[in-house]
């Protein structure tokens, strides 16, 4: 779950709204899936992601929910492998200010003129 501080700092971007709500949402994975994940493990996926999932109880008022959580943790996994790659740091190791930075780099090489 995100913290106030979490938020605050996603918050305090300024990035367009799209941007911090995507920011907002790999945030959340990010912390579900260290929860997910043993310490010092790899990210976790399929059925020790599902079994966590199952764990959670917010999510048992609607199991349904469950195996669509499963799948965008799991695409969250991809980008966030992705991010922690460019920034040098294991996936489970990011921060909310790696994601931060990160978003905000993107958002400068978007902004960046075409070179001709």
């Amino acid at each position: 779950m995100l913290s106030e501080q979490d938020l605050s700092e996603l918050e305090s971007t300024l990035l367009p709204a799209l941007e911090r709500h995507h920011l907002r949402l790999l945030a959340h994975s990010l912390r579900c899936l260290q929860q997910a994940a043993a310490q010092g493990e790899d990210l976790p996926e399929g059925i020790r992601l599902s079994a966590w999932a199952e764990r959670q109880p917010n999510l048992a008022v609607d199991p349904t929910f469950i195996p669509v959580l499963v799948e965008q943790l799991g695409k969250a996994s991809v980008q966030l492998a992705s991010i922690g790659n460019d920034l040098g740091k294991p996936p489970l190791q990011l921060e909310i200010t790696d994601l931060v930075r990160w978003g905000q780099q993107k958002a400068d090489d978007r902004l960046k003129p075409p070179h001709n």
